[in-house]
């Protein structure tokens, strides 16, 4: 994990001058010379041959990874954005005006780019993960001894009363006693992944989670890959309200730590030469800071002030640009004004790195001895580099060494880092499309209208050949050495229009960019024919539009889980809060969501009509089933469920207090029956004959004669 200074105060400076004892006498030193004492022991310290040798060794492989980045990659990431923002590369450009032809770019790249990320942002856009437990959760050895105990004392009293169970029936008992109390447990880890969950949620939206997998989606559909950084533990400024005696409230600023998440910039991002992930090999990510961020940094465990002064003291003033060949050219693909190129704020450049070192070069670095076990091995580390100075070097927190960074691309290519986008799949298509587009405009432009032809040897001297109109007379003579001719001074031709050809193969490989990229354009809410002109039917073509994204979705949701993971580890690690913390599973089902969403509501009240319908099946679920199907659809309608159906607790609450109040019912109707009773043998009134009794009543209430006695007859 990841400990970045963020925004801190200011240390105020010392409000005396510093002393130093020296054999007995106090030295005063002023500040100035207290910094060229600091900035002197910090050039030292940065010039011995270990921290030169760290500081060559991440210089060096930044320079590898620039260098295969410059040759393939960084050419595709320019001409993504140019395509997508609808723009010619800066040769291709030169050509066409170079012909004078016209300058038209169709925005298919960009349409299919849109209506991909639309799709991404409905798919995720409700968050599809979650803590759930795991299927057989531990269990501990005083929940075991409490099993065996509850089930000892129940055959105990049991054989109090006269029944000897079999070791068959022991046996059963006992595993009927261990699944009621796993069962127990269960649940209580449901709760324990619930709460973890909402409190993951709240980090997340705190920490910018939302923000970052937007700008994600876009760089997911723009580039040929896209990277996710977090969480990233930064110390923010943050306002407290302090309530007062008059009953106003004052305004606090304290500094707090922060877990956030951020999108990383692909041209930002070196990988090794040879690296086919994340975590394979080192990886090097570029910034650019302010000297607010450094000064804050200096205060931040793990960064040397030293370091970070002498850089201050060199770039200041002028800033530090890591000046690379594509800066200038990404300036003018993104439409930056090229002032923008000069680094004008006088940002400073730093190099993050993550790999692995010798332990003998972080030693002489200056870092704890106690983190060092043997200092031949090699240790995972988190380094900055800025100009020719470490201004921080740590050992990597994650006991598996992982980087805080996720990758995917639109379309992964096995054994590569960087995947194919959709201005990858799609380029071919695009620039036929571009060229059919500039050809139909130019035919339109010619055919719009009759070309004329002028024989300028007949026509007089001095006549305007520009000017036509209605019922002019245009003079002209045959040459007095040519003989006489039916041919016109002035003729006109229509030029043929190819306007119905070239719409034909506009459309086919429009039609193509659909199949390369799996992105149909009815995706974008536009018509189509065919199927799509039907309700069903335009529901059937998005399902199996559904099913080509559910690919993208998945590499998704191989993102998520692990980003996932890394706060739940950290919540596992440093939280307090004991009802938190259980043995949980991070699910992510953007991709199962996003096939289901469509029928899922429909489903949902199918089935809750089912279970209500059926008295049976009611009895089956219970109350809290019920309540469980109510809250899902509740939450597919956007209602506020805890207004709607009472939570868990309070349901069952409910249903405790109602088995109370019928057993008080039930005991007061036994009372009343007991009372009647004892009336009735004390020769108060009679209690009512039951069915048992000679004297019977038939159905329809008259009194039945016992079957021995004489029945008298009617007159």
């Amino acid at each position: 994990m990841e400990f970045q200074g963020g925004v801190h105060a200011i240390p105020q400076l010392p409000k005396e001058p510093p002393v130093k004892l020296l054999g007995g006498l106090i030295e005063v030193r002023s500040l100035a010379r207290m910094q060229e004492d600091e900035l002197r022991e910090a050039e030292q310290a940065n010039t011995a041959p270990e921290i030169e040798g760290l500081a060559a060794y991440i210089r060096k492989c930044w320079s590898e990874a620039k260098e295969a980045k410059e040759d393939k990659v960084e050419p595709l990431l320019l001409k993504a954005i140019r395509q997508r923002r609808g723009e010619y590369d800066p040769d291709m450009l030169a050509i066409l005006k170079e012909q004078g032809s016209t300058i038209i770019y169709m925005l298919l790249t960009s349409n299919k780019c849109r209506a991909a990320a639309s799709w991404l942002r409905e798919a995720l856009g409700d968050m599809p993960w979650g803590c759930s437990p795991t299927p057989v959760s531990d269990i501990d050895d005083e929940t075991k001894a409490g099993i065996i105990e509850v089930a000892e004392q129940q055959i105990q009293q049991a054989m109090m009363l006269g029944v000897v169970p079999t070791k068959d029936a022991v046996k059963q008992f006992m595993l009927a006693v261990r699944d009621q109390a796993y069962a127990k447990i269960q649940e209580a880890a449901k709760e324990r992944a619930d709460r973890m969950t909402e409190k993951m949620k709240d980090q997340l939206k705190e920490g910018g989670f939302e923000e970052a997998l937007d700008a994600f989606i876009d760089d997911l559909v723009t580039f040929p890959a896209a990277i996710l950084k977090g969480p990233v533990i930064r110390v923010r400024p943050m306002l407290k309200w302090i309530p007062m005696q008059n009953g106003t409230f004052s305004v606090n600023t304290e500094d707090a730590f922060r877990l956030e998440w951020e999108r990383v910039d692909p041209f930002n991002i070196y990988p090794a030469p040879d690296a086919t992930n994340i975590d394979d090999g080192y990886l090097i990510e570029r910034h650019r800071l302010t000297r607010e961020s450094l000064v804050a940094m200096r205060d931040v465990e793990g960064y040397s002030a030293p370091a970070i002064n002498a850089v201050l003291d060199e770039y200041g003033r002028g800033g530090l640009s890591e000046w690379l060949s594509i800066d200038s050219e990404r300036v003018d693909a993104e439409g930056k004004p090229y002032q923008a190129m000069n680094n004008p704020s006088k940002l400073i450049d730093a190099l993050q790195f993550w790999g692995s070192v010798q332990g003998k070069l972080l030693l002489e670095w200056g870092m704890d001895p106690a983190e060092i076990d043997d200092p031949l091995a090699e240790y995972h580390i988190e380094a900055w580099l800025v100009g020719r100075w470490v201004i921080k070097a740590t050992l990597n927190p994650d006991p598996l060494h992982r980087k805080p960074y996720y990758k995917t691309s639109w379309e992964t290519i096995p054994g590569c880092f960087w995947g194919r986008s959709i201005p990858d799949l799609c380029a071919d298509t695009q620039a036929i499309c571009n060229a059919a587009a500039r050809a139909l405009v130019n035919n339109m432009s010619i055919a719009s209208g009759p070309q004329v032809v002028y024989d300028i040897s007949k026509l007089p001297e001095g006549e305007n050949l520009t000017e036509m109109r209605p019922w002019k007379i245009w003079q002209y003579q045959n040459n007095e050495y040519e003989a006489p001719t039916s041919q016109q001074p002035i003729s006109f031709f229509q030029p043929a229009s190819n306007a119905a050809e070239l719409m034909g193969i506009y459309e086919k490989f429009s039609q193509l960019a659909d199949e390369y990229t799996g992105i149909p354009r009815y995706m974008a809410g536009t018509s189509s024919s065919g199927a799509g002109r039907t309700a069903s039917g335009m529901s059937m073509l998005m399902t199996n539009a559904g099913k080509s994204i559910k690919n993208v979705v998945a590499s998704v949701d191989r993102v998520l889980k692990p980003a996932i993971e890394r706060l739940y580890f950290y919540n596992m690690m440093y939280l307090d809060d004991m009802e938190l913390k259980g043995d949980v599973n991070i699910v992510a089902d953007g991709a199962e969501a996003l096939v289901r969403k469509q029928q899922q509501q429909q489903r949902q009240n199918e089935f809750l009509n089912i279970v209500a319908s059926n008295p049976i099946f009611a009895q089956i679920v219970g109350q809290e089933g019920l309540a469980y199907m109510l809250r899902e659809v509740a939450k597919t309608l956007g209602l506020d469920t805890d207004k709607i159906v009472p939570a868990l607790p309070i349901l069952r609450a409910r249903e405790a207090m109602a088995q109370q109040q019928a057993l008080q019912a039930q005991v007061q109707q036994q009372a009343m029956a007991n009372q009647q009773n004892g009336q009735a043998a004390n020769g108060g009134t009679p209690a009512k004959p039951d069915n048992n009794m000679d004297q019977r009543r038939l159905m329809d209430g008259t009194p039945q004669e016992n079957a021995g006695a004489t029945t008298p007859k009617r007159a």
